[in-house]
Parts: structure tokens; sequence; C-alpha cells
């Protein structure tokens, strides 16, 4: 009897330290499964950004050989001009100051081809800084489904859709608590960049709407714009003089209102980086 006591105590202490380690694996192993998962994600959104790059490098190399195509016709062009000129002035067809007249407009062709540098020289530094606002903004944001938010750039605006189930609850525009967690990492990403200005836009199906004081679609859309507004600015201090609210109603759907489906994408707020005209408006004044 004496003699079994102790093999009793030696396995009972195997099968306890079984367990345990049993459980420190399993708990490993469902870090190691986070881990990979998000390890997947961050080379997804790598791999976008680095497209984007390719798009970007691809997009500028073309124009760099169409605006060298141009300066050789322009100077092609100048060079025919000059002499058609120093022609013409010897055959007494046009008098001496007309030749410069003239000679000084072809002169001034060689400044406008600086002007379009310029203005090709702007464009690409706006889309760099769009391609890396998009990094950042999904760098932040993380790995949401697309089908709650989509961030893209069109025609050089960055555009963030988030979708009204994410926001708020059926035919209300009070944002719920769990979006506030989205809309603050958006608005760091914004405030890291002061000088950014936006719109914040309502968008709805085209499902008739009244309710209280509300009238219709547009009452719900700008509602639930300006709440939005609010919370980045009261709870997050973005700028106010940053920011506009706009309702939209039903006239800018993304897809048709027929199924559920559809009329589930149309439902969304829209906040749309604005574009910084003031910088192409000064390429546009003349040089002193």
């Amino acid at each position: 009897m004496k003699r079994r006591l102790p093999l009793l105590t030696v396995v009972t202490c195997l099968f306890l330290f079984s367990c345990v380690s049993s459980k420190k694996f399993k708990a490993e192993q469902a870090k190691n499964e986070a881990l990979n998962t998000t390890y997947v994600n961050v080379q997804q959104t790598l791999k976008e950004c680095t497209d984007a790059r390719d798009a970007a490098t691809r997009k500028n190399g073309d124009l760099q050989k169409e605006n060298d195509n141009l300066k050789d016709q322009v100077a092609f062009l100048k060079e025919n001009n000059t002499q058609a000129l120093k022609q013409l002035q010897d055959l007494s067809v046009i008098s001496a100051s007309q030749a410069e007249s003239i000679k000084k407009s072809l002169d001034n062709i060689g400044s406008k081809d600086v002007y379009i540098q310029g203005l090709q020289s702007a464009i690409s530094r706006r889309d760099s800084l769009n391609m890396v606002l998009v990094m950042n903004l999904k760098g932040a944001i993380g790995n949401l489904d697309d089908e709650d938010i989509n961030i893209k750039v069109d025609k050089g605006v960055v555009y963030i859709d988030i979708s009204d189930k994410l926001l708020f609850k059926s035919g209300r525009y009070e944002v719920t608590p769990q979006a506030k967690t989205v809309l603050g990492k958006v608005a760091q990403v914004l405030k890291n960049q002061p000088d950014i200005e936006f719109m914040v836009e309502g968008h709805t199906d085209n499902v008739p709407y009244r309710s209280g004081v509300l009238l219709d679609n547009w009452d719900l859309s700008v509602k639930r714009a300006t709440s939005v507004v609010r919370i980045l600015q009261n709870e997050y201090a973005l700028d106010p003089s940053k920011m506009a609210a706009a309702g939209r109603s039903e006239y800018k759907p993304l897809t048709d209102n027929t199924t559920a489906e559809g009329r589930a994408t149309n439902r969304r707020t829209r906040i749309v980086i604005l574009p910084q005209l003031d910088q192409f408006f000064q390429l546009l004044e003349p040089q002193s």
C-alpha cells in the first residue's frame, strides 16, 4: 500500500503538468494565429500602396515623355518661324517692328512651356500627398470589412465612405458609441495634416422618410452629416474652420436602389478631402 502511494503521486503530477502545458500551448497557438492574421492584412495594405505608387510613377513617366515631345516640337517651330520671319522681312512683306512683335509672341511659347511644367509638378505633388494620406488612413483604420468602410482616390480627390450601419441605427441620426472609435481613427490622421479641408456628406437611399421634425431624406442626410461634424469638432478637437457639412439625400447613389443590397450601399456618410485650389490659382497668376 505504501509503495503505491508514491506512484500515484507521480501520475497525478504528470497529469497536471500535461494540462497546464496544453493550455499554454493553445494560448500561444491563438496568439500566433492572431499575429499571422495581422501580418496578412499588413502585407495586403503594403501591396495596395506599392501598386498605387507604381501606377503614379508610370503616369509621371508618360507625362515626362509627352512634355519632352512638346518641347522638341516647340523648338522646331520656333526655328522654322524665325527663318520665315527673316524671309518675309527681306521681301518687305512685313515691317521690322511687326517681325519683332511676332518674335516676342513666339518667345512666349517657351515661358508657357515652363508654366506647363509647373502645373505638372503641382499635380504630381498632389498625387503623392494623396497617396500618403490614403496609406495613413488605411493603416489607422485597420482591417474593417470593405462593406463597412472604403477609402479611394478618384480624379485627384480622396474619398472616405463609411456605411450607414456602422454609424447610425436605422432611421436615426445619432452616431452610435461603436462608430466613435472609427471616427477617432480618421480624426487622428486628419489632425496630423492641419492644412487639409474636408466636407462630410450624408447620403440616403430612395425610401421615403419622415419622422418628427425631419420632413424627408434631405433632412435626414443633413442631420447625419452635422452629427459627424460635431463629434469631430467637440470630441476630437478638429478645426471647425476646416470642415463643412452637407446633405445629398438620395440623389448621388453609388448603385441601383431596386435591391436591399443596393439601398444598403447607398446609405453612407462620405468624407471628401477638398483639393487645395489656391495652389493652382497661384500658378495662374502672372509671374513678376
